[in-house]
């Protein structure tokens, strides 16, 4: 592992992110891809199947968001252990996150089993799609499990620097989840035609799967971190320095749950067709944003291993490159969603209703790509750096502390598409105070680094 050591701390930095970041680009391109996929298939089914898994999206977010959070928490002091060659206390800390992650499992298990029916319910209040939202509830939290431990073994193998082999599991689990979605939703090969329950049951498999092959990889592969249950001793203090980083992401993360169940109560006054097409805009808008996750996600181990090093010039280097790569991309996505909006919405199946409020929406919005681009960079980065308050604040301010207002008003005072404007004022905002936090966290990082080496 003296080589991976090396390679965080030595390796040229824009080489570094180049060899780190485009497995995660196209680990993340890939897992957005199948959700894309999955949504392909469910809006060739029905509209209201497309709507019905819509309206459960926060749900799997909220899912998603307290997996990724505490995986990024881990990740961040795993990295930082390494880099300061503390190897056994790396794996006491992961077999931590492995107990935090199982509880987590547990716990929104048990919500399938117990809640299922009342948490359809807040989703809406039209009988039939509340069925839907029920059939793919009963099966996506019951068995959540895959969800949890794919996260947690892929965030092991990218703490020592192997993005490949984190690709390779995710791309097992894209392959099953592509494969099984035609086959379930519409009855092929014997199967029993399953509509939005099949979508949720190929999901849960492709998950399953994909942790399967992390989880192996981990045991034969992973060099330093492994988990180590005999002698193992629950640390507070490891469950600490996880949430420290892990609770602000999970709050961010939440947050973006609370934006799409709000904002989709906002669009459902309008018509179902509307929440349709802001679900459409959503999932496109993740696939393009794909790149710039995974710069963030690799940004993370580099940051928290110089930091545990004490290399602060490769810090100051990392935020440069970082800047510069986010901007190229988000030009790129902008350029797509100006250009090509109708071909866009035409692969869900889109009629002309949809058409006539999804073709404004992704060129209104994509308009803010920039910001949120640096926004969400800047945060990964602060992150890496042991600071998550500064992505949840930024998560706050660009998805629902001025944007849910803000839409309310204008869908209530002027309808739609003026409504998208309240993209351009909540990215806004968020980006003038990432740029302030980042700026000031580097320099604060950076500046105790050289301190405690003049000393």
């Amino acid at each position: 592992m003296e080589s991976k050591q090396n390679k965080m701390a030595v390796m040229p930095m824009k080489q570094l992110l180049v060899t780190m970041s485009v497995p995660l680009m196209m680990s993340l391109l890939i897992q957005s891809l199948y959700n894309i996929v999955d949504s392909m298939f469910v809006a060739g089914y029905s509209e209201q199947a497309l709507t019905a898994t819509t309206l459960v999206y926060p749900v799997q977010f909220l899912m998603i968001a307290v997996g990724v959070g505490t995986a990024v928490g881990l990740n961040a002091l795993l990295s930082r252990k390494i880099g300061q060659k503390r190897v056994d206390d790396a794996c006491r800390a992961a077999t931590t996150g492995l107990v935090l992650v199982l509880v987590e499992s547990l716990i929104f298990c048990l919500v399938g089993i117990l809640g299922k029916q009342q948490v359809a319910g807040l989703l809406t209040d039209d009988p039939s799609l509340q069925a839907d939202c029920l059939s793919y509830l009963s099966i996506n939290l019951v068995w959540c499990w895959g969800l949890f431990l794919q996260t947690y073994a892929q965030r092991l193998l990218q703490a020592v620097g192997d993005t490949v082999l984190s690709m390779v599991s995710l791309i097992i689990g894209a392959g099953v989840n592509i494969i099984l979605d035609p086959i379930m939703i519409f009855g092929y090969f014997g199967c029993p035609e399953m509509g939005v329950a099949g979508a949720a049951a190929a999901t849960v498999i492709a998950q399953g799967a994909s942790a399967a092959a992390a989880l192996l990889f981990n045991r034969t592969k992973n060099p330093l971190i492994h988990v180590r249950l005999k002698g193992y001793v629950f640390r507070l203090k490891d469950v600490g320095d996880i949430f420290r980083v892990g609770l602000p992401t999970i709050v961010m993360q939440a947050i973006g749950s609370v934006m799409n169940f709000a904002a989709n109560s906002i669009l459902l006054s309008v018509s179902s067709t509307a929440v349709a097409a802001f679900g459409v805009y959503y999932k496109l808008q993740n696939f393009l944003m794909m790149p710039m996750n995974g710069l963030g996600q690799a940004a993370i181990p580099i940051a928290g291993f110089n930091l545990g090093a004490g290399n602060a010039d490769r810090i100051r280097s990392l935020q440069k490159i970082l800047t510069k790569a986010g901007i190229f991309f988000a030009i790129a996505a902008t350029v797509v969603f100006l250009a090509i909006p109708g071909p866009l919405l035409s692969l869900f199946s889109a009629g002309e209703e949809m058409r006539a409020i999804g073709i404004p929406a992704l060129r209104i919005i994509s308009i803010t790509f920039l910001f949120s681009t640096m926004t969400i960079l800047w945060g990964y980065l602060a992150s890496g750096l042991g600071n998550g308050v500064i992505s949840m604040v930024a998560g706050a301010l660009r998805q629902l502390i001025v944007l849910i207002p803000l839409m309310y008003v204008l869908t209530k005072v002027f309808g739609l598409p003026i409504t998208w404007l309240a993209f351009w004022a909540s990215e806004g905002t968020a980006f003038l105070y990432s740029l302030f936090a980042i700026r000031r966290e580097v320099k604060k990082k950076t500046a105790l680094i050289e301190s405690r080496q003049e000393k």
